[in-house]
């Protein structure tokens, strides 16, 4: 599942003229009709209603609903693979890579609005997959987590990744979802927490978290490697039968 990993930093959009009013528009009227209904059960008439147009308007802009549809995954901010030049830049720090990678996926949780729709959205697709669905794993999972996977191989010197990185990478990818799908227990438990001005701070402390489990994992597999490995009988030979034992 991709919670959060269509979104790129504010400073990272480019900002949308007034010709583009009416697009936008139509991109929010569908956003939140395909989150409550579905691709299925919304039409395009209804989108057009509800952004204040006509049904031409989705033709001139999207082209169809299906398009329609996928652009709701991706333009309010970014596509997830956008992010892989931001956190995956060869000259970053550890600690750089991970804070930008952090703050790439969370910064959309400083829009809640929208990001209730998508969150929606996003459960939905799951359920009853659409078009979507293949390029969504795509764009918004396997490249970041690859990327994140190239990042984590590169400054723990490990040459080719293993099921560890993969795990680790996952592991990391896991803060962002938990902040994203409990936010309404976060909301009733620790109101302080659940703000869009405490995202910088959870940034922060994810950070901290990530830097911790990557020293972990480099530990452990530093203890591994000074292990000696378990003696192996010589090939060829064969343990004494019963008798010669007792003889």
């Amino acid at each position: 599942m991709s919670f959060g990993a269509h979104f790129i930093p504010a400073a990272q959009r480019t900002a949308r003229s007034d010709g583009e009013d009416t697009r936008l528009r139509l991109l929010r009227a569908a956003l939140q009709l395909f989150s409550e209904r579905g691709f299925a059960q919304t039409s395009v008439r209804a989108i057009a209603e509800a952004a204040g147009t006509n049904v031409a308007a989705i033709a001139y802009h999207f082209g169809d609903k299906a398009r329609l549809y996928t652009a709701t995954f991706y333009e309010p901010f970014g596509s997830g693979s956008d992010l892989i030049p931001v956190f995956a830049e060869p000259s970053l720090s550890l600690p750089q890579a991970l804070q930008r990678y952090f703050t790439g996926f969370l910064e959309p949780l400083k829009h809640d609005d929208l990001v209730t729709q998508s969150l929606r959205l996003h459960v939905r697709e799951l359920l009853d997959p659409t078009h979507v669905w293949p390029e969504l794993i795509e764009r918004e999972c396997r490249a970041p987590h690859l990327a994140l996977v190239r990042v984590l191989c590169r400054h723990m010197g490990v040459p080719e990744a293993d099921d560890g990185i993969h795990q680790l990478a996952f592991s990391l990818a896991g803060f962002v979802m938990q902040l994203w799908t409990q936010r309404d227990p976060l909301q009733a438990i620790a109101p302080q927490l659940a703000g869009s001005d405490a995202v910088d701070a959870w940034v922060e402390r994810f950070t901290g978290y990530a830097l911790s489990m990557v020293q972990g994992e480099m530990a452990r597999r530093q203890t591994a490697s000074q292990q000696p490995s378990p003696a192996r009988p010589a090939r060829g030979s064969a343990k004494p039968s019963h008798k010669e034992s007792n003889a």
